[in-house]
């Protein structure tokens, strides 16, 4: 059964962002799908630590951007982040960066969660699965 979760958050690009050609230097997306991952998980209650005190890490698996459009400095973008919740053991962010009506790069990266200690992979556990519930 699929269960998605959807949120939006600000960003806006730092002179540091961007490269000699005043772009947002390519490898920094992936920054920003860290933000709109955690800012997705805290909007429905969860913190990342929160996980790692109940025993579990969520490494990177894979992670994939398509450049669409060149941001810039100054410029405010919208991450668009979504997690769709499969029951399987690796889960799946995507993302879609837009400025204004403007579309950015998409994406997505998927996780495994592991249990700290043996890094085995295991089902995302109940704390996690609880978001999906509203309950925490």
């Amino acid at each position: 059964m699929k269960q998605v979760l959807k949120h939006t958050s600000s960003f806006r690009v730092r002179y540091a962002d961007t490269d000699k050609m005043g772009v947002v230097y390519n490898g920094n997306y992936f920054a920003f799908f860290e933000t709109g991952r955690t800012e997705l998980m805290r909007n429905y209650g969860l913190l990342y630590t929160d996980v790692e005190k109940n025993g579990f890490m969520l490494p990177l698996v894979d992670c994939y951007v398509k450049y669409l459009s060149p941001a810039k400095y100054d410029d405010v973008l919208e991450i668009n982040t979504e997690i769709v919740l499969e029951n399987k053991a690796i889960i799946e962010f995507k993302y879609n960066i837009i400025c204004g009506n403007t579309p950015i790069a998409s994406g997505h990266t998927k996780h495994v969660f592991v249990k700290q200690g043996n890094m085995k992979a295991v089902r995302p556990p109940k704390i996690f699965l609880n978001i999906f519930k509203g309950t925490k």
